[in-house]
């Protein structure tokens, strides 16, 4: 292991994290699409390629309800609409990857009371997977109120699984991580028993994983995001990345790497919502550049390129 990951390091604040980031030299671009009538399209995953085409799901909704789907669309002329041929799911804020050839897909399924129909009363995340976007089946759902799961491939076969569990011994949310010998071994136990990294946020802070790269070197690069809510109830959600060793689980620190005001301006589904970016994926190019995906304010989608987080990492012997 690397002297660089093996670095003492102490547990920041948000603000802390921010009086180190640099922000990027040029502003990110809003995301337009088409065909979902007035409803917004947020909290997207990076674009993919599926059977020769690109796509990206998206979170869409009505401004003023959170009962959401998630849609697949594709890009024609940078706009992007629905792919009508494929499923629609009842879910929020979708995520995707690839294990041993078949897609893992997933989002949040809300619960809601039967009185009024509208007041949330819980979560779980559920998981669908498939050799194609046609025939995704149900493959697992979460303990209830837990969001962020996610799971990735391992370079020795096994798969990785982040878990993102409330209220633990007083804090608001932790990340955890445990290795599956196969995603046969996936359950609300194997999740709720993973092991957790009680040393990334604060008490009164809490942040998740969004999505998981598996480096050259068999570490995981961890996209997500780090929050907290200010004294006026507003809500500040940031991008930001650590690198995990799977094995030893060193990791590194958490490191801010986009906030809102590097983004156009827009709408906010409600004012505490107006500093959120919800981290939905990163493409990796050349050069040590990546495109972050964001969903803005829960009412818009974005995109812009950053410094690679995970360049540095990934020449670690």
């Amino acid at each position: 292991m690397s002297p660089m990951m093996k670095l003492e390091w102490q547990t920041k604040t948000c603000k802390e994290l921010l009086l180190d980031y640099q922000p990027a030299r040029h502003k990110g671009r809003k995301l337009h699409f088409a065909g979902v009538g007035d409803r917004d399209v947020y909290n997207i995953t990076a674009p993919f390629m599926n059977e020769g085409e690109l796509y990206i799901a998206g979170r869409v909704e009505a401004r003023d309800s959170e009962e959401s789907e998630i849609i697949f669309f594709t890009c024609r002329e940078d706009i992007w609409t629905p792919k009508l041929d494929l499923p629609k799911f009842q879910l929020q804020d979708p995520f995707i990857t690839q294990i041993n050839g078949e897609w893992i897909f997933g989002g949040v399924e809300l619960y809601f009371d039967q009185v009024t129909k509208r007041a949330i009363i819980g979560w779980k995340t559920v998981l669908y997977r498939g050799k194609n976007l046609h025939e995704l089946k149900h493959a697992a759902s979460g303990p209830w109120n837990m969001k962020d799961i996610r799971l990735t491939a391992l370079s020795d076969g096994r798969i990785g699984v982040f878990s993102r569990p409330f209220g633990i011994e007083g804090t608001r949310a932790v990340i955890g991580f445990s290795i599956l010998d196969s995603f046969d071994e996936l359950s609300e136990t194997a999740i709720i028993q993973a092991p957790l990294f009680r040393d990334q946020f604060l008490k009164d802070e809490w942040g998740g994983a969004n999505e998981i790269h598996l480096l050259t070197n068999g570490f995981l690069g961890v996209l997500g995001h780090i929050s907290y809510t200010d004294d006026e109830g507003r809500l500040h959600y940031h991008a930001m990345s650590f690198v995990l060793n799977p094995w030893t689980r060193e990791k590194s620190p958490v490191k801010i790497i986009a906030t809102r005001s590097d983004f156009p301006d827009g709408p906010a589904k409600r004012a505490d919502l107006a500093d959120v970016i919800f981290s939905g994926g990163l493409v990796r190019k050349a050069n040590s550049l990546a495109d972050l995906y964001v969903g803005a304010s829960d009412t818009e989608a974005h995109y812009m390129e950053i410094a690679d987080p995970f360049t540095a990492y990934e020449q670690m012997a």
